[in-house]
């Protein structure tokens, strides 16, 4: 018994890309609209609180290099 190493076989061209792709996407599990829309907000609102939170932080270092150094 030989040991060969099987390679998976590489599409060729441009429509072996495609075809290899598509079977890609038909394996992915889509979130419904109602999972998609809550984690959109959940996503939304921790970026938007992590901007105020540097925004927050911005500002204070600001003010107090403006304190020591007039």
């Amino acid at each position: 018994m030989s040991e060969q190493e099987v390679k998976p076989a590489q599409p060729a061209g441009v429509g072996g890309f495609v075809s290899s792709t598509l079977e890609e996407l038909r394996k992915v599990v889509w979130p419904s609209r109602q999972q998609l829309f809550s984690e959109s907000v959940a996503v939304i609102l921790m970026v938007s609180l992590s901007a105020a939170t540097i925004a927050a932080v911005d500002r204070f270092y600001s003010w107090a290099s403006s304190q020591v150094f007039p």
